[in-house]
């Protein structure tokens, strides 16, 4: 007898048009779609063609006709502001409005395009939400991005606005926006015509005359603008992929297929249920900021929290517990990344107990693969189920997932679980043809795409079929590699990037980390394969300690070496494990493993623009030469 899942599933495949036009009835249309998939244009395909409606109307005004305009909308909570702000669905509506008002009142109107570099403050949830108002596209860059990153994205974008604010607010450090907003504008071709600039209390700005708004005063002078209603394949968004240069790749998300898919989520893999604290520790410049800090939880009626600050220094490793305590927080986000910290810095999880989270019901990692060790870890400490999911800016929400609101199946440490619904995960050989169960391969999804996911780059539809769809012509190449079990569960192993080769063997660097990251004495780990004359490729281990760890490096070098020869086989040739202090990041918790192996197979690379601190690769590069590497950097 197949399971509850397994029958959900099993019909989004089988009737996707009734399985999500189903789930499309729980929103407000100004208009009834003529076609729930239009696939008249493949590989385009569009979902819910002829309908018209407004996000922000079905994040917003939607919940105050319906009994929860004094309900909590948006937590704010910044600890490294030492300050805290609920709005109520009245409260974010009419300060959503009255932004609409100001960006209208610029010339902005329905198919523009706004800019928005914010930090993680209220604002910048008003105007991302004011946008989709007006029927606008918003283009969020991420808060601090160098100058000539946030300049090639204006080119691309060409925004009438940009929003903006005077800083950001780091541990330890104030980080000026405008200097820098100015420095992309002066290097951009293209120039927006008004900036509306929020005024921190931390560190103002000179504000530059003739193009540059307060926001104060702007919303004090504005009039509150309507919703405008949009077709449902009109764009909301356009987001830049992180690491992108020279020329951008802009992930186009509509409206319709959007809210559709993103409301259905809430209940059905979150488990949410309306009036619910949700709590994704994300930021709005990343796409877990756009679908699960401001639009999911808000179309489906949920508290969202805004937190700006970091799993560990504002002020220890355990201001996450403090926030879902204080905010009654039910179901929470995040990335594995930062419970490794928290974990590094907190290894026995003491901050755990001076915390009530008895109303804290289930956590959600995803952006980097979860390891077995971090996963079981959390699992113990906090009590409840940490559940592991996959899914990439393109796709927008998971391709992966366990579904609790569906049916919490058993999870197994490693894997995802399995596809969730509309999402046809299969794998594939080099060949394009499926391999058999256990097999690594490449990780694709057959056509056509869930709504919510991306229906093209923003200009620039070959490049769109280019980079994702004529390597495996009927599926989209998610450039993940793994297998998928006899279960039907998915193991996402590695990028296809980092699936090397030694001596003839194809192997997961992701199978290595998790061996290493079972060391008792290791926070967080990161393998690589660099060039070999012999073996064509073999694997390097970086291993970053537990706090408080005193043992000698050369003898946990030895000991995770050893681990990885007993659990994966000689086959995987690993003889070489070095300890560094950190690992290279991007500021979305995605460790920099391609730019690493440039570095020890000396390769020209380019500093990453989405890079958390860069100094770091330069004890990577030191780390490297002390094991032979690097030799020329």
């Amino acid at each position: 007898m197949s399971s509850r899942f397994d029958q959900v599933y099993r019909r989004s495949i089988e009737d996707p048009e009734g399985f999500w036009a189903e789930a499309a009835e729980a929103l407000h249309w100004d208009k009834r779609w003529d076609t729930v998939l239009d696939d008249s244009n493949k590989p385009f395909y569009r979902w819910f063609s002829g309908g018209k409606l407004n996000t922000c109307y079905n994040a917003l005004d939607f919940h105050l006709e319906n009994g929860r305009a004094h309900q909590p909308a948006l937590i704010y909570d910044s600890p490294v502001t030492d300050s805290k702000k609920t709005l109520t669905y009245q409260e974010l509506r009419d300060k959503v409005a009255t932004f609409a008002g100001v960006l209208a009142a610029q010339g902005v109107a329905k198919g523009d395009r706004v800019v928005i570099y914010m930090p993680m403050i209220p604002q910048a949830l008003v105007a991302m939400l004011a946008c989709a108002r007006l029927g606008a596209v918003h283009s969020v860059v991420f808060g601090g991005f160098a100058a000539n990153e946030l300049a090639v994205r204006i080119d691309d974008a060409k925004p009438k606005v940009v929003v903006s604010a005077s800083c950001g607010i780091e541990p330890g450090r104030v980080v000026e926006y405008k200097p820098l907003l100015d420095k992309a504008i002066e290097l951009a071709r293209h120039k927006p015509d008004k900036c509306v600039i929020v005024q921190r209390d931390t560190k103002t700005c000179e504000l530059t005359k003739g193009r540059d708004l307060d926001w104060k005063e702007a919303m004090d002078a504005a009039r509150p603008h309507e919703c405008v209603p949009v077709a449902a394949t009109d764009p909301l968004y356009i987001l830049y992929t992180s690491g992108t240069t020279g020329e951008p790749k802009g992930v186009v998300r509509d409206n319709g297929g959007h809210a559709v898919a993103l409301k259905w989520t809430m209940k059905n893999i979150y488990g949410a249920e309306p009036g619910e604290v949700y709590w994704a520790a994300s930021d709005v410049g990343w796409v877990v900021g756009h679908s699960y800090i401001v639009y999911a939880p808000l179309l489906a009626g949920n508290t969202t929290v805004l937190f700006e600050g970091k799993p560990v220094g504002t002020p220890d490793a355990g201001v996450f517990w403090r926030v879902i305590a204080e905010h009654k927080v039910s179901v929470m986000f995040t990335a594995p990344t930062a419970f490794r910290a928290i974990k590094k810095e907190d290894p026995k999880g003491e901050q755990i107990k001076n915390y009530d989270l008895s109303g804290f019901r289930t956590l959600f990692l995803a952006g980097e693969r979860t390891d077995p060790d971090t996963l079981q870890w959390a699992e113990e400490k906090l009590k409840v189920p940490v559940i592991d999911h996959w899914w990439q800016t393109e796709t927008g929400w998971s391709i992966c997932a366990n579904c609790v609101g569906i049916e919490r199946l058993p999870v197994k440490p490693g894997s995802p679980s399995k596809p969730a619904p509309g999402m046809n995960v299969q794998v594939v050989g080099e060949d394009g043809k499926p391999v058999k169960a256990g097999d690594i391969g490449a990780l694709v999804i057959k056509l056509p795409l869930p709504p919510g996911t991306f229906p093209t780059l923003w200009n620039a539809d070959e490049r769109f079929k280019e980079a994702y769809l004529d390597e495996y012509p009927g599926y989209y190449k998610t450039a993940d590699a793994g297998f998928i079990d006899g279960d039907g569960y998915v193991f996402v192993m590695a990028r296809t990037d980092d699936i090397i080769n030694v001596a003839g063997h194809r192997l997961s660097t992701g199978g290595m980390e998790e061996v290493l990251a079972a060391h008792p004495d290791v926070a967080e780990c990161a393998v690589i394969g660099v060039a070999d004359q012999m073996k064509g490729q073999l694997p390097v281990g970086f291993l970053v300690l537990n706090a408080g760890v005193e043992r000698s490096h050369e003898e946990i070098s030895r000991e995770a070496v050893q681990g990885v020869r007993e659990q994966i086989g000689p086959v995987a040739a690993f003889k070489t494990a070095v300890v560094v202090k950190r690992l290279p990041k991007t500021r979305s918790g995605k460790i920099l493993r391609g730019t690493m192996q440039k570095i020890a197979d000396d390769e020209a690379w380019k500093m990453p623009a989405t890079i958390d601190d860069p100094v770091i690769l330069d004890e990577i590069t030191e780390a490297l030469k002390s094991v032979g590497y690097a030799r020329n950097a």
